[in-house]
């Protein structure tokens, strides 16, 4: 039963860097450690969409947390990546 539920829309630069952050966080998503929570990623227009479906709130914030997390991690190195000389 789902009791808490969050929809977050993040805008990227290019498809390139969605394309990267799909890939980087897909197995993440499809195979979740705990059972409390359910991640949906997927693809709109330019923009990256992470929804999560918890049985509580402490279970949704604490997947969003993580998963945003991972996300500016994943950004932090597509940019040093990007700006190496």
């Amino acid at each position: 039963m789902t009791k808490a539920k969050a929809k977050i829309r993040l805008q990227l630069s290019s498809d390139k860097h969605l394309t990267t952050l799909l890939d980087a966080l897909a197995p993440e998503a499809s195979s979740p450690v705990a059972k409390r929570a359910r991640v949906v990623l997927c693809k709109e227009e330019s923009g990256l969409v992470l929804a999560v479906e918890a049985r509580d709130t402490t279970a949704l914030r604490a997947t969003l947390n993580a998963y945003l997390r991972w996300i500016c991690s994943a950004m932090n190195v597509i940019e040093a990546i990007e700006n190496y000389p």
